[in-house]
C-alpha cells in the first residue's frame, strides 16, 4: 500500500504523525532548513500592505466573516514551516514572518483556531500561537515602523489640492 503524502492529510493529523516519528526521537528539529518555497512565495512590503488595504476597503462584507492576526513564535522550524503553509492554504495572508491576516467566515476562523490548538498540545515545546481577532477600524489605524513605504500612496488616502 503506497504511503499517503503529507498534502492529502488534514493539518492535525500532519502534525500528529509528525510527533509520532521525529519529535519522540533525540534529534533535534531546529536544525531543519527553511523552506526555500517560503522564502521565494515571500512578498514585498508593498504587496502585503496592499493586500492588508485590500481587505480594508472591501465594501461589502458578510456579517459571518472574521478578521484576525494569528501570531505565533515556534522553535521547531519543521513545525514553523507546516504552521505556515498551513495558514496560506487556509487562505491567510503572510504579514510578517510569524504573523498572519485573516479575513475569513466564522467557521473558517473556527477550524483555524481549533487545529492550532491541536497543534500546540501535539507536542511538549514552549511554544505560543496567538490569534486575535480585531476591526477594520482598528486595521485602518495600523502604522509601519522601520521600512521607508508611503502608506499614504497605499490607502490612496494622499490629499491633492487644484489652484
Amino acid at each position: 500500500m503506497p504511503r499517503k503524502k503529507y498534502t492529502d492529510l488534514p493539518f492535525v493529523e500532519v502534525m500528529r504523525l509528525l510527533k509520532q516519528s521525529t519529535m519522540d526521537t533525540s534529534k533535534p528539529l531546529k536544525n531543519v532548513p527553511v523552506d526555500k518555497e517560503k522564502l521565494e512565495q515571500t512578498e514585498t512590503l508593498e504587496q502585503r500592505v496592499e493586500k492588508i488595504f485590500g481587505i480594508v476597503d472591501k465594501n461589502k462584507r458578510k456579517s459571518t466573516d472574521m478578521l484576525f492576526f494569528v501570531m505565533y513564535d515556534i522553535e521547531s522550524n519543521k513545525v514553523r514551516n507546516l504552521v505556515f503553509k498551513y495558514l496560506k492554504k487556509s487562505g491567510c495572508i503572510n504579514i510578517q514572518n510569524s504573523v498572519f491576516l485573516g479575513d475569513l467566515e466564522g467557521d473558517k476562523f473556527n477550524k483555524i483556531k481549533e487545529d492550532l490548538r491541536q497543534v500546540q498540545a501535539c507536542y511538549d515545546n514552549n511554544d505560543s500561537i496567538l490569534i486575535v481577532p480585531i476591526s477594520t477600524d482598528y486595521l485602518k489605524a495600523m502604522k509601519i515602523i522601520g521600512k521607508q513605504i508611503d502608506v499614504d500612496i497605499v490607502m490612496r488616502k494622499r490629499n491633492t489640492l487644484f489652484f
